[in-house]
């Protein structure tokens, strides 16, 4: 069995059983436990599994979200990679929804020098990075405005984006799981990425390479609702081959 397929079947035995010790792993895949321990330094590192002290594996939760500003610092130059390559996907003449977030901050900010497209968003930032842009037509959602990250969201939000139609969506995420799809922490931050979902023809999520394979409370999105995935070349190809297995078209960048 090559090593990337053996990283793989441990996150996929760990989904399964929940926890693991290293000398089971070991006897499940007839490695020496040195091996597993090489394998699973590179599985935490990518942030699919945690050891405890008791050298058990399990699964990496978020529960909740930094600030903004922490945010907006971590991952920064593949944010910026992945907001490029985002806005490359764009053609003249579209109508698109850009999500709130740090991520999606970027892919505002390669649109500038763009033509003829319409941005919907949720986000205040994403709006100011483009006020100036001539040939950009910009439409708020609308919504309670969260002080701290400059984004709408609530009722008006979800009211608006139940009326519109675009062509692409773009949403972030702080977790995406490789069998549960996108999820998030927040309750009330799941409606507007619903309607954004449902509001576009294709769906591309963003996200830099920490977010992979987390889990979280609520579940916004089956992987099959998903068509493309835009991440950076920090990611592990055992990391990505799930979501590949769904049929998403995986950029990194």
């Amino acid at each position: 069995m090559l090593a990337v397929q053996r990283k793989m079947r441990i996150v996929e035995y760990v989904r399964q059983y929940r926890t693991a010790t290293i000398a089971v792993l070991a006897k499940e895949f007839n490695v020496h436990e040195a091996t597993i321990r090489r394998d699973l330094t590179e599985i935490e590192q990518a942030g699919l599994l945690k050891r405890t002290h008791g050298g058990v594996v399990v699964e990496q939760w978020t529960h909740d979200e930094p600030s903004f500003n922490e945010r907006s610092n971590q991952c920064l130059e593949q944010k910026m990679r992945i907001g490029k390559m985002a806005a490359s996907l764009v053609e003249d003449g579209e109508n698109i929804i850009i999500d709130s977030g740090t991520t999606t901050l970027h892919i505002a900010r390669n649109l500038v020098h763009r033509s003829n497209i319409t941005v919907v968003t949720n986000d205040m930032n994403v709006a100011a990075e483009l006020r100036d842009a001539p040939r950009i037509k910009v439409i708020l959602t609308g919504g309670e405005l969260y002080p701290s990250s400059y984004m709408l969201n609530g009722m008006f939000t979800d009211h608006v984006l139940k009326s519109l139609h675009v062509e692409k969506a773009f949403i972030g995420t702080p977790a995406l799981h490789p069998q549960h799809g996108l999820m998030h922490p927040e309750a009330q931050l799941v409606p507007a990425k619903q309607g954004m979902i449902r509001a576009a023809r294709d769906i591309i999520v963003v996200t830099d390479d920490s977010k992979l394979g987390k889990l979280s409370l609520h579940s916004v999105a089956p992987n099959s609702a998903i068509h493309a995935l835009i991440t950076g070349v920090e990611a592990a190809e055992f990391t990505l081959k799930p979501f590949r297995d769904w049929g998403m078209q995986v950029y990194t960048v």
